[in-house]
This record gives structure tokens, C-alpha cells and sequence, in this order.
């Protein structure tokens, strides 16, 4: 796998590294496992809201055609 980083991008993570004094990988790699936490929160919340339209009936549809 290969990755390219415009030269903006490759200047910043150097001036974190040494700001942080941390390598650079380790700051993707922390960059990266919060990007993918939120990706799936909202896969999640997404998840829900389309289970929720699908199961929600209003009052009208849930009697509707049941004879009492």
C-alpha cells in the first residue's frame, strides 16, 4: 500500500512531531483510529435512523385494516 501526502500536509507533520515529540507515523496512526471512530458512529446513528423509518408507524398505519 502506498500513500501520497501533498507537501502542505508532510510540513505540518513534521512541525507536530517535533512539537509533540512523536514520529509522524505515530500521529497518522492516531489521526487515522479517530477518523475511523467516527465513521463508525455515524455508520452506526445512520444504522438506527434507517431501522427506526422502517419500524415507526404512526397511530393511522398501526390500526389501519384491524378490525375491533
Amino acid at each position: 500500500m502506498q500513500f501520497k501526502l501533498n507537501s502542505t500536509t508532510i510540513e505540518r507533520l513534521k512541525l507536530y512531531s517535533q512539537i509533540l515529540k512523536t514520529s509522524s507515523d505515530n500521529i497518522i496512526q492516531e489521526a487515522l483510529e479517530k477518523y475511523f471512530e467516527e465513521i463508525e458512529q455515524n455508520i452506526l446513528e445512520k444504522n438506527i435512523e434507517d431501522e427506526k423509518r422502517l419500524t415507526t408507524f404512526s397511530n393511522d398505519e398501526f390500526w389501519d385494516g384491524l378490525d375491533i
